[in-house]
């Protein structure tokens, strides 16, 4: 009896392993969007959202008057600030601002770490970016700018640290 219910905790524990492991490797979902890019399935994309609602999307986006350029600073610790709201077309400018011994970071678009929440692209297939389309910085810097063809709420990190972040809204 003892040796059932110990090769009954090593069946749990392999299937539970195998389980995270499987959990751990998959690829996150994405969708289409109208201009038949793919865009990670947690992205807002207003453009893809239905022809009532894209309507809607483009009056309030015509309303609101976002802004055609945003600054965020980056110092190390935090993007500040965190969210930003533009138009679309519009660009944002990230700088960094950490004056310790190696100030650097790598503005990238969500998920970490494949970079494909903009362009539907992996960090491997749109780097080095010379179309400027990946909202991805492709290596550490000090001053990153990129702009937005893509009404929806875009996610970012740093890829040196990828538990820093923000949203760049465009509209």
């Amino acid at each position: 009896m003892k040796n059932i219910w110990i090769w009954l905790v090593v069946a749990v524990v392999v299937i539970g392993g195998g389980y995270w492991y499987w959990q751990s490797t998959q690829v996150p979902a994405t969708a289409i969007s109208d201009d038949g890019t793919s865009v990670a399935a947690d992205v807002v994309d207003d453009a893809s959202a239905g022809s009532a609602s894209s309507t809607q999307a483009q009056a309030q986006s015509s309303s609101t008057n976002a802004p055609m350029t945003a600054t965020v600073t980056f110092n190390g610790d935090a993007f500040s600030p965190a969210t930003v709201t533009i138009a679309k077309g519009g660009t944002v400018t990230f700088t960094d601002t950490d004056t310790g011994p190696n100030p650097q970071m790598w503005v990238a678009s969500n998920p970490h770490p494949i970079h494909s929440g903009y362009s539907g692209t992996t960090v491997q297939q749109h780097c080095p970016d010379t179309s400027g389309t990946a909202f991805d910085e492709c290596a550490p810097g000090t001053s990153y700018s990129m702009t937005f063809q893509k009404v929806g709420s875009w996610g970012y990190h740093d890829h040196l640290n990828h538990g820093l972040g923000g949203t760049v809204i465009v509209q």
